[in-house]
């Protein structure tokens, strides 16, 4: 019986891991969430198979807390090589597009990393199975971390790491099965880094009353940093310097930024950081580290709890 601690269910304790339903661990590492009539919908690396593709396994839950898994939306499969067993496939996001169907995008890999492209699957639900499509390098630029973002109007957006010339911000066509271009790229502060100039990975995308919020994490591999956040008034930018959002030297509470979840109430617009405390000798044990997040007046601040709740429908955390 494994040793790790895991959190009550209905609770959100950070560093503890998630159970579904039977009492599993829930694979819910690298994870996009959206929230689907009501309920909360969460696409998670499974990592059975340590760093190699495992599938994306599925989970909704009615309050981020209590987890029913829905076994894969995508699984491995030997002819198609961009998913097949050996191949790396991480940072499953979800868009619902006009048409009400569910895109899926990928970072999928080669284990060298020399791969980097994009890769799409679409589902008629949320819980898949999803058909997978194809992948590329958007507009040819090497892809890696993801995140995706769907503003006010409908319009999907998709940040993306590219090693060569930052993080770019790339507008989806109306389907979101296309890129059509770069809104804006951005680049981490000049300093003395072994990657040299580069951008953040890891990204993350949300809107407060008006201001756009993006997140990143610094390339340290495996290991956690301080991840930062930029604001702009428009995704074109210009944005502002970087900034931390959780204590520096904290490591960001020794995690890595993988979505920002806004959840919408009645008497409250809260904001939920999703991250992740990577183990790299056992993956499949990797603890989430889930916090609630103050955002707003330019500003975004993690909030350390051992242990907390949120109320979907109220917005308030507890």
């Amino acid at each position: 019986m494994s040793t790790y601690p895991r959190a009550p269910r209905g609770t959100i304790a950070p560093g503890k891991l998630f159970t579904d339903q039977h009492g599993h661990v829930a694979q819910l590492h690298g994870v996009g969430i959206q929230r689907f009539d009501g309920l909360f919908w969460a696409w998670g690396e499974d990592k059975s198979a340590g760093g190699t593709f495992g599938g994306v396994a599925c989970y909704s839950s009615p309050d981020l807390a209590t987890w029913t898994s829905h076994g894969h939306a995508l699984a491995p499969d030997p002819g198609v090589p961009d998913i097949a067993p050996g191949r790396v496939v991480e940072r499953p996001k979800v868009l619902r597009n006009p048409d009400g169907r569910h895109v899926m995008f990928l970072h999928v890999d080669s284990p060298d990393y020399a791969y980097a492209r994009l890769g799409w699957a679409v589902s008629d639900r949320p819980e898949g199975p999803y058909t997978y499509l194809r992948s590329e390098r958007p507009l040819g630029n090497i892809s890696r971390d993801i995140g995706v973002f769907q503003d006010d109007d409908g319009t999907g957006y998709l940040m993306s790491e590219d090693r060569e010339h930052g993080l770019h911000i790339y507008r989806l066509s109306a389907d979101h099965l296309a890129v059509e271009e770069i809104v804006s790229t951005t680049l981490a502060p000049p300093g003395d880094h072994p990657a040299g100039q580069h951008g953040y990975e890891s990204p993350a995308l949300v809107k407060a009353d008006g201001l756009y919020y993006l997140f990143g994490s610094d390339l340290t591999g495996w290991s956690t940093n301080d991840n930062k956040v930029a604001t702009a008034t428009s995704l074109a930018g210009p944005w502002s310097e970087w900034a931390d959002f959780a204590p520096p030297g904290s490591a960001t509470h020794d995690s890595q930024t993988s979505v920002i979840v806004p959840v919408h109430g009645s008497d409250a617009i809260s904001h939920v950081y999703v991250g992740d405390r990577w183990i790299r000798d056992d993956l499949f044990h990797s603890a989430p580290v889930w916090l609630p997040m103050r955002i707003g007046g330019g500003k975004a601040q993690l909030e350390w709890r051992d242990s907390w709740t949120i109320d979907p429908a109220t917005g308030v955390i507890a």
